[in-house]
């Protein structure tokens, strides 16, 4: 009887501890609640926004420089959108990256992880309400930096489209959760904040630097006559004149178009009709015979930002139920 009622006492106290395996949205709430609060309370959010906005500002200050000349053009938005792109596309992982270093790692480091585990918290409740709460944060810091800018802008230039610059908005915030998720995700695997700061260093090299060269070295790869990076002729008109131009095998466009910071910049035509951005998009058609493969599609950039948010936390996710803290 002692053994049988040893038992039911021990599955009873593991299913005290069976929220690890669940998720409660009121908890998940109650932590992402508290982890923006901290973070909006830190000089980490306030240096980063700063940084963000400055970035920005001097980005309209080059815009407003030739302001005259561009907006005689009609080209105002076209050149802040493009310059301002271009400054996100990098800018926005390095914030991300930083806000998600120490989300879990830190926590663990300092075992104030198991003191918040300790309440009705699942890990993966912990996990979600983190990427919630540093998004959130993230997402407060771009807008504050992009209203601002867009102040400066207005006095400067005299005006610009609303719409292609919340869209511009839209999108980046979008990017910035994908990197921001995958920041939480090795910070959840990874015990110390000195290996989750590598990780998170080795991110940024793999998407640009090694992401970045991978057409470069398909190329010279190409020229080598290497089998599976033999080249594909197309013709395209320059100058009133057809001209013979070669192009790389589809599936190295497609690889290359995995990475965030691509995807990033596909899906802006989505929602800006910045010609610097459509001219890009028409010579990928000219490319492919005036038919773009879905790879290279709008949409499909997108779903490459929504894997980017949604498969690093579900490996997280399941990893981080069984690590030992």
């Amino acid at each position: 009887m002692s053994t049988e009622s040893e038992t039911e006492t021990g599955t009873a106290d593991r299913g005290t501890t069976a929220p690890s395996s669940s998720i409660n949205l009121e908890s998940v709430r109650a932590v992402a609640k508290k982890d923006f609060q901290d973070s909006v309370r830190s000089w980490l959010f306030w240096g980063l926004s700063l940084f963000f906005f400055t970035l920005l500002v001097a980005t309209t200050g080059v815009v407003s420089y030739f302001g005259e000349d561009i907006a005689a053009q009609g080209a105002t938005t076209d050149v802040l959108v493009g310059f301002v792109s271009e400054i996100t596309r990098l800018i926005i992982p390095l914030i991300a990256l930083i806000l998600g270093w120490k989300a879990i790692a830190g926590e663990r480091e300092s075992g104030s992880i198991k003191i918040l585990l300790s309440l009705p918290h699942s890990r993966k409740d912990v996990l979600l309400g983190k990427l919630i709460g540093r998004s959130a944060v993230l997402s407060l810091s771009l807008t504050i930096g992009f209203v601002l800018a867009a102040a400066v802008v207005a006095v400067l230039l005299g005006g610009f489209d609303v719409g292609d610059y919340v869209g511009l908005l839209a999108v980046s915030i979008l990017y910035g959760i994908a990197y921001t998720s995958i920041a939480v995700s090795l910070s959840s695997l990874t015990r110390s904040t000195t290996i989750a700061g590598a990780a998170m260093f080795g991110v940024f090299i793999l998407f640009y630097v090694v992401w970045n060269a991978l057409t470069s070295v398909a190329s010279l790869l190409a020229e080598r006559g290497i089998p599976f990076f033999e080249t594909i002729s197309y013709t395209t008109e320059m100058q009133g004149q057809e001209v013979e131009l070669e192009r790389l095998p589809d599936w190295v466009y497609f690889v290359v178009n995995l990475d965030p910071g691509e995807a990033y910049g596909r899906t802006l035509t989505l929602v800006t009709d910045t010609d610097m951005i459509e001219l890009q998009a028409q010579l990928n058609e000219e490319m492919f015979g005036g038919d773009l493969p879905f790879f290279l599609q709008d949409w499909f950039a997108l779903l490459i930002l929504v894997f980017w948010i949604v498969v690093p936390i579900a490996v997280a996710l399941y990893r981080f139920d069984r690590v030992d803290l």
